[in-house]
């Protein structure tokens, strides 16, 4: 049935027509403003029209509205095309919409009016009013033009960043040469060396055996394992050079003699040792100290043998029994025994100069040394060493080509933890002078050490001594000749202060001397 037989029924989107003749308004957009009660008396169809077709107000692009400000309206209220109501049957303008007073609660949206003829889809299609109806400036469906953003500001640091950076820049290259000056020390440092030392390395502290034990043969099982036999080039020959020497720590430094490894170590020659197992490790010399006789190896393959542990050579009394270990003549892993003989006995071994020519403030022995037991440990019977075996006497001097006849001499392990702790953290060690040559022969009824110069700019002068000047005693302990003042001074260390007890002309006067240090 068409819509002409069905009157009952009305298109969608079209009016239904009024049987008492009211005029129901169509409801506009929710949102829109509607005109005022002047227009909506629906007298002069074309007035409002025209009225109509001009907005008061206009949409921004932020969807606000725009135009003049609350007031008294110029003329009558007019309403946007989107309230203008869809023609009526015969071309009749239909009822015309609601309008609403400006600030009004828009009522609810409902769908436009289709026009006459328009396709139906649902929602009747709103007319296009045509570019003359569209006022400038009037929001419509469509797609938006494209955005052109202006021209980026640009960015401002704040004014902190740049004294930050600054800073962080600053502590980078601190932090940077820090870490590069301590690895070039690193790579510069003798190959063994530790900042700490002895402290820095892992000896041994307790004594192997208690310290009543009279067993000799306890003593040699427990130290056996600790004795090394060395074997070092000598004047372009390879091992050339025996001795011996024990294990200081678990990294594997082994203390020696520096006679014998100097040739080597000058010569950049091969220095091999031999444990108690019969295994041969190559070694090579951390630092070295003429003055005192005393070298430290750096072994390879050591890290597993069994360090020795230090005693104490100031609580030997004459008489106690002391073990000598090492390998004289080339016989590895000797054993001898006897006695202490005396203390404090000064001794020293010639070298090429004064330099290389060690004063040693003795532990004499009895106990069998010979050549090749240089650098072997003298221990007590508690299995701790007490000294490091250097030399022996024959009929005709201090020499190390002669066999034993019954003196030895054996630097004591005081002046040993000294010496081997500086070589430990620098490489090399210092001994003390006084800066005055004294006279060290040729004086057999001398009462002192006489002086024979003063140098310029030295402790001596400084603390007055002269030419002539005889020192007869060193913080209490009596010196007898220039031997016995030089290993009384090389007891203490560079820096410390000492008081001699000097004769001048008859008269006795006490000084005091700063110690100066030199590298030997």
């Amino acid at each position: 049935m068409s819509d002409d037989q069905r009157p009952d029924e009305q298109p969608l989107g079209r009016p239904a027509a009024d049987p008492t003749g009211s005029d129901e308004p169509t409801q506009p957009l929710a949102g829109w403003r509607g005109p005022t009660s002047e227009s909506a008396s629906g007298t002069d169809a074309g007035a409002d029209a025209q009225t109509d077709a001009q907005p008061d107000a206009q949409l921004g692009h932020d969807g606000m509205l725009a135009g003049p400000p609350p007031g008294p309206a110029a003329g009558p209220s007019v309403a946007p095309p989107a309230a203008v109501p869809a023609a009526g049957p015969a071309g009749e303008p239909g009822p015309p919409p609601h309008r609403g007073s400006y600030g009004e609660p828009p009522p609810a949206t409902v769908a436009y009016p289709a026009a006459a003829g328009a396709p139906q889809h649902g929602l009747a299609q709103r007319p296009d009013p045509g570019p003359q109806q569209q006022p400038p400036g009037w929001f419509r469906p469509g797609p938006r033009p494209p955005y052109a953003p202006g021209p980026a500001r640009p960015r401002r640091l704040p004014l902190w960043v740049w004294p930050a950076v600054a800073c962080l820049a600053l502590v980078v290259g601190v932090l940077g040469g820090l870490a590069g000056g301590a690895l070039q020390d690193e790579l510069s440092s003798p190959r063994g060396t530790n900042d700490n030392g002895l402290s820095g390395v892992s000896t041994r502290t307790a004594a192997p055996l208690q310290a009543d034990n009279g067993s000799v043969p306890a003593v040699a099982q427990a130290l056996l394992p600790s004795t090394v036999q060395i074997l070092a080039e000598f004047d372009g020959q390879s091992a050339g050079a025996t001795g011996s020497g024990f294990v200081l720590d678990r990294q594997g430094h082994v203390v020696t003699n520096n006679h014998v490894v100097a040739s080597a170590a000058e010569e950049d020659g091969p220095i091999v040792v031999i444990d108690h197992s019969g295994a041969r490790h190559d070694a090579t010399v951390v630092g070295r100290s003429p003055v005192y006789d005393l070298a430290v190896l750096a072994v390879d393959g050591a890290e597993g043998l069994e360090p020795a542990a230090l005693g104490a050579s100031q609580v030997l009394h004459v008489g106690d029994p002391v073990v000598a270990f090492g390998a004289p003549l080339g016989l590895s892993q000797t054993v001898t025994a006897g006695i202490v003989s005396a203390l404090d006995r000064p001794v020293t071994t010639s070298g090429e100069s004064d330099d290389d020519s060690s004063y040693i403030n003795a532990v004499q022995t009895d106990a069998a040394i010979n050549p090749g037991n240089s650098g072997g440990p003298l221990v007590n019977l508690a299995g701790e060493v007490v000294g490091v075996n250097s030399a022996i006497a024959t009929t005709g001097g201090a020499s190390a080509e002669s066999g034993n006849i019954g003196v030895g001499f054996a630097i004591p392990i005081e002046q040993v933890r000294t010496t081997v702790d500086q070589i430990l953290r620098t490489g090399r060690a210092e001994y003390p002078v006084i800066g005055a040559q004294v006279r060290t022969g040729g004086e057999p009824d001398a009462e002192g050490a006489t002086i024979t110069e003063v140098l310029p700019d030295t402790p001596a002068e400084r603390a007055g001594l002269e030419k002539d000047d005889v020192i007869v005693a060193v913080d209490d302990q009596p010196v007898n000749d220039g031997i016995a003042l030089i290993v009384a001074i090389r007891t203490h260390l560079p820096g410390e202060t000492v008081e001699m007890s000097v004769i001048r002309g008859g008269e006795e006067r006490v000084v005091e001397i700063e110690l100066d240090g030199k590298v030997g």
